[in-house]
């Protein structure tokens, strides 16, 4: 019996897979488009493509992101690389990116080449971004793990983007340097939070700094003055209960013109505002 482009998305479906990520990893193994897939259902796997489909629907069953095992995944409208050693950039993140595109284009419009910095980058998704976006910028973007260094470095060069990358804890890869706007997506969930469990395939240090949650935020926020031009902006995501812990902090820090932004889940997101200088 043939194993035909039909049969192999309903095994998956009754695997227990959803539509879409049926489509899009049968479309992964075949290098072809969801449009071309539904045209031609006809279209037989041969042995070795089926297998490997299998193995991957298998994973994909367990909870293995979808974008690990296709090797991609769209941010901001930039497909990125993304492996197991970087977090699966979120579609609530973009609000970071929309926020530091208003302040460039707003209060930061008279800065012929603002300087931005992105703390943890991760894949690059928020630096990448914003370049993109606004390429009068000079983008640095800082992590401590060599292995998402590398993979932010690589979604540079497919994408021809230039972002000045370092390794180091949060602010110390930055030295002297001081910025007109620093964004950042830190790991904020706390430890034991029941949410951790689904996320056990991508990199825990990115997704928790145990305790309250709130620790990376406290250092990011504690030694942000030593970085920041006067009237700079420092802008966070944050869990969707952190946004008053978030912004008192800010506010003992010394940073005015605070506030926070809602995704489109209408949960807080991200809280931020401007260092008095």
């Amino acid at each position: 019996m043939s194993f035909t482009i039909a049969r192999a998305l309903a095994d998956a479906r009754a695997a227990g897979l959803a539509r879409l990520d049926a489509q899009l990893l049968l479309a992964h193994h075949l290098q072809c488009s969801r449009s071309w897939l539904i045209a031609h259902d006809d279209a037989e796997l041969d042995a070795a493509q089926a297998q490997a489909y299998a193995a991957d629907c298998r994973r994909r069953a367990t909870g293995e992101p979808l974008a690990y095992l296709i090797g991609a995944w769209n941010f901001c409208g930039l497909e990125l690389q993304v492996t197991p050693a970087v977090l699966v950039p979120r579609p609530e993140t973009e609000l970071l990116v929309d926020w530091a595109l208003e302040l460039l284009a707003g209060p930061l419009a008279g800065v012929a080449a603002p300087s931005v910095l992105d703390l943890g980058t991760g894949s690059g998704a928020i630096a990448l971004a914003v370049k993109q976006r606004w390429p009068a910028a000079r983008v640095s973007a800082l992590d401590i793990s060599p292995a998402a260094l590398d993979v932010a470095r690589a979604n540079a060069r497919r994408l021809g983007l230039e972002v000045d990358f370092a390794a180091g804890d949060w602010w110390s890869a930055a030295g002297a340097q001081r910025f007109d706007l620093a964004l950042a997506n830190p790991p904020y969930i706390a430890a034991g939070d029941p949410h951790l469990d689904a996320l056990r395939y991508e990199p825990a240090q990115a997704l928790s700094p145990g305790g309250n949650g709130l620790g990376a935020v406290e250092r990011i926020v504690a030694d942000a003055s030593d970085h920041l031009n006067p009237g700079g902006w420092l802008l966070l995501e944050h869990g969707h209960d952190q946004a008053t812990a978030v912004r008192t902090l800010l506010q003992a820090a010394g940073f005015h013109r605070l506030s926070t932004r809602r995704d489109l889940a209408g949960l807080a997101r991200c809280s931020g505002g401007r260092w008095r200088g």
